[in-house]
């Protein structure tokens, strides 16, 4: 792998951009044939979980 490459993997990682990708791995190895979010539905979901607990919030 480039330097670039696992550069810009770590700037998805610190941005969160792959939890979306983390879920569905996480789905299909604990959860196989039940349903999934879209990754609409995903993102509203947690960012609505991020304003009702102040836990789930980083600052």
């Amino acid at each position: 792998m480039s330097r670039l490459r696992a550069a810009w993997d770590l700037v998805r990682e610190l941005a969160g951009e792959r939890d979306y990708e983390r879920y569905l791995a996480h789905r299909a190895r604990y959860h196989p044939g039940e349903p999934v979010l879209g990754e609409r539905e995903f993102w509203r979901e947690r960012t609505d979980r991020q304003e009702r607990v102040a836990s789930a919030r980083c600052c």
